[in-house]
């Protein structure tokens, strides 16, 4: 698995490139806890985290962005650690689980390691603040209802699961409503960030903000609508 050193404390985590599409997932080596942000497509991605992070004795705090099957399969890897998420990510995970694991395998889906269900035991429905750590996790829906991102203030780094991807200079909006969307851009303005890590693009600067005013109005226009 691919690792990239985004910041001081900050890494990313990609999936293999035998993998039919790149995921990224995140560590964040904070003063008394490791954040581990999402845990991948299967044990292999978790397995490779804690690799990582080696002898460190700090406790680990998983934070899963939202519950598709690409960004938890690795959850069950992590016993007896924290896993944060909202509280819906808890229910449509319980609910989804099997249904999505068995539509990856007949869609020849690439697992790294098995996928097994764990789910999230520290649930949340606005924010969570970690101060010691100066770490925060906040409800931002737009591509699902549970979708949250995470803030380190420190190295103002922010992951914002799948709300959005970039590609070829383009941003996309990875939801259907538009009205989420202009809050969810309001609401990373408030955040000081210097990179911006999402699940499935290369790490952004925080120009991305300007890519993503232009995929709302891109999208506004294409939908005839006014926000």
């Amino acid at each position: 698995m691919k690792t990239t050193k985004i910041a001081s404390r900050n890494v990313m985590f990609s999936t293999p490139e035998s993998a039919n599409s790149n995921v990224n997932m995140g560590l964040i080596l904070g003063a008394k806890r490791n954040f581990i942000i999402d845990t991948g497509i299967g044990g292999g991605c978790a397995g490779a985290m804690l690799k990582y992070i080696g002898d460190d004795s700090k406790p680990v705090i998983v934070v899963n962005t939202h519950h598709d099957w690409d960004h938890v399969a690795g959850n069950w890897v992590f016993e007896g650690s924290a896993i944060v998420a909202h509280k819906l990510c808890h229910k449509t995970m319980d609910e989804k689980w099997d249904d999505m694991i068995q539509r990856a395998k007949r869609e020849g889906m690439y697992f790294d390691g098995e996928p097994r269900k764990r789910l999230p035991n520290l649930l949340f429905e606005g924010s969570i603040y970690f101060p010691e750590d100066c770490v925060s996790v906040f409800h931002t829906p737009g591509h699902t209802e549970d979708s949250v991102s995470m803030y380190d203030e420190i190295d103002k780094v922010l992951y914002t699961g799948d709300n959005f991807g970039v590609k070829d200079g383009e941003a996309h909006f990875w939801g259907e409503d538009l009205a989420e969307f202009r809050r969810l851009i309001d609401c990373y303005k408030q955040y000081d960030f210097d990179v911006c890590v999402s699940g499935h693009s290369e790490p952004q600067a925080r120009e991305v903000l300007a890519l993503l005013e232009a995929a709302l109005a891109k999208a506004r226009a294409q939908s005839g609508k006014e926000l």
